[in-house]
């Protein structure tokens, strides 16, 4: 009985990975995929880097002892304790730096993020498009097989030429060589969506694209350009620019030390407080300069951004809404239905099998032209909501 349980539970967890629609491969590819990990490390470390600049310097402790030939052993000796620290507004001030820092690499690891599911993405949307091919190629290729059987008997009975029998086969053949150049493809899809998946097995059993977005070409325009995310890391990157030039003013700021001191001559011995200081005459040159040189480069690509994030945006509404024009002008059940009148008149004799042919093919292109169509246009529905992943 144990046994039975999980044989079924074994099953249907099968099942269950088995059936992968978009959705499910691109969470598998956020979980899995060995570079976002590797980011999300990085960003850890430098975080905990960032966070160790700001702390206070290491406590030092210095013992000097003295000799002197008309003593035995230490004649004299002196102990310093002392810590150095910077202004306490400095620390503040580069706490906060380090958040916006923070901020910048998480953008960047959001901006990776969406690139590598974008990518997942095609790769499915190529999967479902070589399925529906495939579907194409298969009713073909059985249309053709029922053919082969009834003009073999035709043949055999002299009622056609070997001619019209070979035209079969020759299509047979065509269509075995598509369909296995379908299917190479999409073995390299599967294997470059599996590397995507961190070297895990992946499959996408679904054979449909995803919904429609449900709003209209501008409307996608406006939340593309809002919620693009190379446009928000740009923006994050001015912020850290803008308070590296507010940390580094306050470099003209003297550092500080303090400290105790003891100093011992014989049995004497004496007590006092060390207190001192470095003033950053040098060290502190052109960085002021150097900073706001790197936020006007800062603000100059969050512009570029922007205008980037724009065009290409509007460039993608454009093409949506030509594509959606292309799409409605093909009608899908009207090809179907010709392919059922062709198949009927071949096999009554009122067409031959050349000419038959010759009208298949041209419905068969029209409809391959309209999953190719079809196809462009999920890719720019998926580019123009990339940053929605």
């Amino acid at each position: 009985m144990k046994t039975t349980i999980l044989t079924i539970a074994a099953l249907a967890m099968t099942a269950s990975a088995g059936a992968q629609t978009i959705s499910d491969v691109l969470g598998s590819v956020e979980r899995n995929n060995i570079e976002l990990k590797a980011m999300l490390k990085g960003n850890e470390a430098a975080d905990i880097e960032t966070r160790q600049q700001n702390t206070l310097e290491d406590l030092s402790v210095e013992y000097s002892p003295f000799f002197n030939k008309h003593a035995s052993g230490v004649a004299s000796s002196e102990l310093v304790v002392s810590q150095g620290f910077d202004f306490p507004t400095l620390y503040g001030a580069r706490r906060k730096a380090g958040r916006l820092q923070g901020d910048v690499r998480r953008m960047e690891y959001m901006t990776a993020r969406r690139d590598l599911l974008l990518e997942a993405k095609t790769l499915c949307l190529d999967l479902v498009h070589l399925n529906k091919q495939k579907e194409i190629l298969a009713e073909r290729r059985r249309n053709a097989d029922e053919l082969l059987a009834k003009f073999t008997e035709k043949y055999e009975g002299g009622e056609t030429t070997s001619l019209e029998l070979n035209k079969i086969k020759m299509e047979r053949m065509n269509l075995a060589a598509e369909l296995a150049a379908a299917e190479t493809a999409r073995a390299a899809a599967l294997s470059r969506l599996r590397a995507l998946n961190g070297g895990k097995p992946i499959e996408l059993t679904s054979a449909e694209y995803p919904a429609p977005a449900g709003v209209g070409a501008e409307a996608m325009y406006e939340r593309a350009v809002a919620a693009d995310i190379a446009v928000m890391a740009a923006q994050a990157s001015v912020k850290a620019a803008e308070q590296d030039v507010r940390v580094n003013k306050q470099g003209w700021i003297p550092k500080l030390e303090i400290g105790y001191r003891r100093n011992t001559d014989g049995r004497d011995a004496s007590n006092g407080f060390l207190v001192g200081g470095s003033i950053p005459l040098f060290s502190s040159k052109d960085k002021v300069r150097s900073a706001k040189a790197r936020q006007a480069e800062a603000e100059m690509r969050q512009a570029d951004a922007l205008a980037d994030a724009e065009s290409a945006a509007r460039a993608l509404a454009d093409e949506m809404l030509q594509l959606e024009a292309s799409m409605q002008a093909y009608d899908v059940p009207l090809m179907h239905e010709t392919l059922r009148l062709l198949s009927t008149a071949v096999e009554n004799g009122e067409l031959s099998v050349t000419d038959y042919y010759v009208e298949v093919d041209n419905v068969y292109r029209n409809m391959l032209a309209f999953l190719n169509v079809e196809r462009q246009y999920q890719g720019v529905v998926a580019e123009i909501t990339k940053n929605e992943l």
